[in-house]
């Protein structure tokens, strides 16, 4: 049953306060339409995801590692791995300092504007400068560099959910940002295939694109003037503490985290790799570039359906869990057909199957985690150390990959991301806060 949505103004100034700007209490179950103010917030935080993911799917998929290959193709794959991991724990840290200290940020615009508009602003000066390099070395910092801001942005974007969304519509919430996932990690493979000719182009679009997202999501849906609310001192030994949260004392957050960062790790195994793997595994040699956004467009597809119906679909039973588990499987069955058969159909059934675990998992996994934090006080943080799953993983995979292609071939790649997967969709189940 759909019910009106609370009036956005209140005749009662402590009513109001304890409201999104939206006019919306975030912890309410309520299911209703979502419409006006809410909605265009629905919108932005949907570009806002596309405008960092179409960075990231275009940098990590092809533009990084076609730079890398131009610059060393003998060592081409431990420099891509050496590379995505160092960029990935660079962003990792960054990411929950930034929420720790944007929930303690007073400002005319609320707590999550000013690092949303800086960490765009910082990735759009890296990509350009990234687009203009050509030595290994400066290719690297400025790579970390361009994680670090990135997560900047993140981070303080991804706590808007529990800021202002109402629980009982953060299904759809979390599908839309989902798609805005999807479409930018899928759609920045894209992008970088057809401007691998011209990577300082693609670099500056990329640069543009970035800022609008974020400048656009602060600048029409604008937060509350938090300068008179409340701060906690701030004190050095905060920032150690950060990226600590207890698992016995909050074991469905622990769960979470657990099952993000093997569910992605999963994914992430094979996805980071996908080029080589075409160039070299299957044998394509330089035609796997233009394999590559045909199989992004597949996957696209597959995504698409899976997400545009998870997210609502969880909002409607009131259950997230189910999604998530059903996710991790279908991302560990998606890696036999290319195990089984190393050819590009073998690749097509891959990303098919992976697609549809993959947009299944984006549409309920924010909703999902938001509902497993353990205080609304620090949601920046909380969402901080949780999105270390998000970054983490792509580290872990690159370097794990890395390793194993050396040491043990392509091939061992498939059954160690079936069981990483697997394990990622089992740890969703003991969670008790959410059904």
């Amino acid at each position: 049953m759909q019910h009106t949505p609370p009036s956005a103004t209140s005749s009662s100034s402590s009513v109001s306060t304890s409201l999104s700007p939206e006019g919306f209490d975030p912890q309410s179950i309520e299911r209703f339409k979502v419409t006006g103010r809410l909605r265009r917030l629905l919108v932005w935080y949907g570009l806002a995801s596309f405008g960092a993911y179409v960075c990231i799917g275009a940098v990590n998929a092809v533009l990084l590692p076609l730079q890398i290959e131009q610059l060393d193709p003998a060592n081409k794959a431990a420099n891509l791995a050496f590379a995505a991991a160092l960029g990935a724990v660079a962003g990792m840290v960054a990411q929950p300092v930034a929420g720790l200290l944007s929930d303690r940020t007073r400002s005319k615009r609320g707590a999550r504007a000013p690092w949303m508009v800086s960490g765009a602003l910082g990735a759009a000066i890296a990509l350009v400068v990234l687009g203009g390099m050509s030595s290994l070395v400066g290719l690297v910092i400025v790579y970390i560099f361009l994680n670090v801001a990135l997560n900047l942005y993140l981070g303080p974007k991804t706590a808007i959910m529990p800021d202002r969304v109402p629980r009982g519509v953060r299904g759809l919430f979390s599908a839309v940002a989902g798609l805005g996932v999807l479409f930018g990690v899928l759609g920045g493979q894209v992008v970088g295939a057809v401007l691998s000719s011209a990577p300082f182009v693609g670099y500056s679009i990329l640069a543009v694109m970035i800022v609008l997202a974020g400048v656009g999501l602060v600048r029409f849906n604008p937060d509350h003037d938090n300068r008179e609310a409340p701060r906690e001192p701030m004190h050095w030994s905060m920032l150690l503490r950060t990226f600590w949260v207890s698992p016995r004392q909050h074991p469905d957050f622990a769960f979470g985290f657990l099952g993000r960062l093997m569910t992605l790790m999963g994914f992430y195994l094979v996805n980071t790799f996908q080029l080589f793997l075409l160039q070299d595994y299957v044998g394509l040699g330089d035609e796997a570039v233009d394999v590559l956004p045909l199989l992004a467009l597949t996957a696209l597809g597959a995504t698409l359906l899976s997400t545009v119906l998870g997210g609502p679909l969880s909002d409607r039973i009131g259950r997230r869990k189910p999604v998530a588990v059903v996710a991790g499987l279908l991302i560990g069955a998606s890696l036999i057909a290319p195990w089984l058969m190393p050819t590009v159909t073998g690749f097509f059934i891959y990303a098919l199957v992976a697609g549809l675990g993959f947009g299944a998992y984006l549409a309920v996994d924010q909703a999902l985690l938001s509902e497993v934090l353990p205080s609304t006080e620090d949601n920046g943080r909380y969402l901080g150390v949780l999105n270390i799953a998000v970054a983490l993983p792509s580290a872990l995979a690159a370097a794990v990959a890395g390793t194993v292609v050396s040491t043990l071939g392509y091939s061992a790649i498939f059954p160690l991301g079936i069981v990483i997967s697997v394990i990622g969709a089992l740890a969703i189940l003991p969670i008790k806060s959410v059904r």
